[in-house]
């Protein structure tokens, strides 16, 4: 049995070609691909301070784990190891649970809690924790697990989509969903049309995939901090701007708090 550090110990193995490139990185354009996640994660960092600062720090958390997502995804690809799948995996399962932690809104928690966040929190550590040593046992599975997540987060954005008259929160998720869509249908063709890709010399799915749900997600990121805002900071106003002119026909979204509101 191979260790789990060797090259190609992962059972997964992506469309392009492995070593096209270079003798240590297996598949290039997937490894390199993960850039974005670098760029995305400190601007998002920046852009969201005021934000975080307001509403809660641990918003710089889910950035940085962002930015771990990006390296452990770079290793993954640049080995195809055990180890590399591992990490990628488990580290996006910890991303989704603090995004979770931070913005899910209370009327959504399961309802022996309550509307109790710290009793979530420790909900969705525990269960966290759990899916974790549940991911070594049938590591093949866990990214199609993870996946699956995104049917609830899609649930609970189409409910808030139904409740609100907002027209940039609208806009947000109309934008998040279509970007989310675009960069399955692109992971899922990579993943069961690898050999009409292959005919036609187009091995760069997965790397689309990268890219298109590393934008996707300081536009999700922004979606729930604004939905986050109407249960959990009725008293300010968030506006979305976007970096870096807000009249750019494409930008990066963020929130900036301009101002308290009380109602009488």
């Amino acid at each position: 049995m191979p260790s789990i550090f060797a090259y190609q110990s992962s059972e997964v193995d992506w469309c392009e070609s492995n070593f096209q490139h270079s003798e240590l990185v297996a598949e290039f354009y997937n490894t390199f691909s993960n850039v974005t996640f670098f760029i995305f994660g400190p601007l998002m960092m920046f852009l969201m301070h005021p934000y975080a600062q307001k509403r809660s720090r641990y918003t710089y958390g889910v950035c940085v784990l962002f930015m771990v997502v990006g390296l452990f995804s770079m290793y993954f690809h640049m080995t195809l190891s055990f180890l590399g799948q591992l990490l990628d995996e488990i580290s996006i399962l910890w991303l989704l649970a603090s995004g979770y932690s931070i913005w899910m809104p209370r009327c959504y928690f399961p309802t022996f809690l309550g509307q109790n966040r710290p009793q979530f929190i420790c909900l969705v550590v525990i269960t966290t924790l759990v899916s974790t040593f549940l991911s070594f046992l049938r590591p093949t599975v866990n990214a199609y697990a993870l996946n699956s997540i995104a049917v609830h987060i899609l649930y609970i954005v189409f409910q808030e989509y139904k409740k609100t008259s907002n027209k940039e929160l609208r806009h947000l998720i109309e934008v998040s969903v279509v970007l989310w869509a675009f960069a399955l249908t692109s992971w899922i063709s990579d993943r069961f049309l690898c050999s009409f890709w292959q005919q036609i010399n187009f091995f760069y799915l997965h790397s689309i995939w990268h890219v298109l749900i590393s934008i996707t997600f300081p536009y999700g990121m922004v979606t729930m901090a604004l939905v986050d805002a109407r249960y959990e900071m009725p008293d300010q106003t968030l506006k979305v701007r976007y970096w870096p002119r807000d009249t750019w026909p494409v930008g990066l979204p963020y929130v900036e708090i301009i101002g308290d509101h009380k109602n009488c």
